[in-house]
């Protein structure tokens, strides 16, 4: 049975059409690995899934409700890892985590213990400025381990990481699911994610040689436009783009 899972859902972004007609369905335990070039919109479909922004059409759903109905429960279900690891330099680790893991109902001993999982124990009263930018990944992947919930998203999870680091990652994922947890990763790297179904973006992009105003009047968004930011997907025009 699906737990979470998606329905025709469309992205526009910057009044370019991103993808249409995407479908997911995840079940306890199960894993999705998002795959495509730069631009193809993994990084956008993410932030879909977490309900950061809303898709143009199509909708999200956790248990068969529409999870935009309850944002803050739906927050309350995931952990969201994005490109910037969202650490602060003036905090030492162990506050920055503290601090995570205080948002999601743990406390300082899970924190601690996420640090010690992730090998950071030495570094725990260091100011994060110190930290190289692996240590920095690792912190934000402790977060992961600090309180635990049901569904997990990531992007690019394993950048920056070295080959222990990446085996407390993939062990992390495997435990994760053992429980039942569900974990969505979008990558450009191989990774230890065994029976994971994969969702090739490209598949859901439209025919780039169309014409470039569909009948809805959405231009169609190239791999690498260049006036995009992050992975070059794009968002809606004033009249496409619906209420946040």
């Amino acid at each position: 049975m699906a737990i979470f899972a998606g329905r025709n859902l469309t992205c526009i972004r910057g009044e370019r059409l991103v993808f249409r007609g995407l479908d997911f369905a995840l079940a306890e335990g199960e894993a999705l690995l998002l795959l495509g070039p730069n631009g193809s919109g993994k990084s956008s479909l993410l932030r879909l899934m977490a309900a950061l922004t809303a898709p143009a059409e199509g909708a999200l759903l956790w248990r068969d409700a529409d999870l935009r109905a309850d944002r803050a429960a739906h927050s309350d279900r995931l952990h969201y890892l994005g490109h910037a690891d969202a650490v602060k330099s003036a905090l030492t680790v162990i506050e920055n985590l503290t601090f995570w893991a205080r948002l999601h109902g743990a406390g300082e001993s899970e924190a601690r213990a996420a640090i010690a999982r992730v090998g950071l124990t030495p570094l725990a009263d260091a100011p994060a400025r110190f930290l190289s930018a692996g240590q920095r990944r690792r912190l934000a992947i402790a977060r992961l381990f600090s309180a635990a919930k049901p569904l997990w998203l990531l992007d690019e999870p394993s950048v920056g990481l070295d080959n222990a680091s990446l085996d407390i990652l993939e062990h992390g994922f495997a435990e994760h699911r053992a429980g039942g947890g569900i974990v969505v990763v979008a990558t450009h790297t191989a990774l230890d994610l065994p029976a994971a179904e994969s969702l090739i973006l490209g598949d859901f992009a439209p025919d780039p040689h169309a014409d470039p105003l569909d009948e809805d009047g959405l231009e169609w968004a190239p791999d690498n436009p260049g006036n995009s930011p992050g992975d070059g997907t794009a968002v809606g025009s004033a009249d496409a783009r619906p209420e946040a």
